[in-house]
């Protein structure tokens, strides 16, 4: 399956770069890509994945709606709105090294990692669902999310679908919480309501707790993973939000009863009839409240 989507990737990704690149940037690329095809080692990846600023340029990539929908059909989740031009050319040259022994492989794109200023670790996460042998960089992702590169982090947790497909439960769960601690938008994690789970929601309980007894608010993104999980301890928290005079708090505790099968919340969403009936009809969602976390 992979022998089939890799070319097609590669393929794919060429074309974006040539519609954007100047004839010498393509050109460079082309020559660099020969040359890692038939590396033996995987040595020659790493001049030009270093160099690569300095010829192709660093211009955000602009994609056309057709080209952001071929590349989710050519693998879920992958979104390279964000992407820059070098970061481009980079993940080519990833997909152009010999893969056939895996070990060789993931030993030579960790090496890449162990010595990545902050450009080249965004391209390497942001590569991660792309790349052959994805199970060899679960450790070095896991760890990735420690990191207080901004720009690094949300290559890793943002329209990536990498952790989603690979983190285990506790990894997902810190990647969450990481998320709001930094005032990134949930709403952009892949795979967010399908990795929710029972101890995320009461961790994201006990941080809103520790925000409110600092006198603080909590982006209303939060309930989104708590919703599924309303118990007769996270009730009193959905009530909090009920009785704030902020809008979007409401809309936030509307949806997370919407999402529970709870009784008391229910009852809850049953005494906020306007509320229920727009998320009946479609115009309130969680995406409505990623974008206005976005917007704020």
């Amino acid at each position: 399956m992979y022998s089939n989507f890799l070319p097609n990737t590669i393929a794919f990704l060429e074309q974006l770069f040539d519609r954007q690149a100047t004839p010498a940037a393509a050109q460079w690329l082309k020559e660099k890509q020969n040359l890692v095809r038939s590396s033996e080692t995987g040595k020659d990846l790493y001049l030009p994945f270093s160099a690569a600023p300095r010829y192709v340029g660093k211009s955000m990539l602009s994609l056309t709606p057709d080209e952001l929908e071929q590349a989710s059909q050519l693998r879920k989740g992958f979104n390279p709105t964000n992407w820059t031009t070098d970061q481009l050319a980079r993940t080519i040259l990833l997909l152009s090294l010999p893969h056939d022994n895996a070990d060789n492989y993931s030993k030579t794109i960790l090496k890449l990692f162990g010595t990545a200023d902050m450009g080249e670790l965004v391209a390497l996460y942001a590569a991660l669902p792309l790349l052959p042998h994805p199970e060899k960089f679960v450790a070095q992702a896991t760890e990735g999310i420690r990191t207080n590169m901004g720009n690094v982090y949300e290559a890793i947790a943002l329209n990536n679908p990498y952790p989603f497909e690979n983190f285990i439960e506790a990894a997902w769960n810190q990647l969450v919480l990481k998320t709001i601690f930094t005032g990134k938008s949930l709403h952009k994690i892949y795979g967010l309501d399908e990795r929710s789970n029972p101890d995320l929601a009461r961790m994201l309980s006990d941080y809103a707790h520790e925000r409110w007894a600092a006198g603080r608010t909590v982006t209303p993104e939060l309930w989104r993973p708590v919703g599924p999980y309303i118990n007769e301890t996270i009730i009193s928290d959905i009530k909090k939000l009920f009785a704030s005079e902020n809008e979007t708090e409401h809309e936030a505790a509307a949806l997370a009863c919407t999402q529970s099968s709870y009784p008391e919340a229910q009852a809850l969403l049953d005494q906020h009839p306007l509320l229920k009936h727009k998320i009946k009809e479609g115009q309130l969602n969680w995406s409505h409240i990623g974008q206005k976390a976005i917007t704020a």
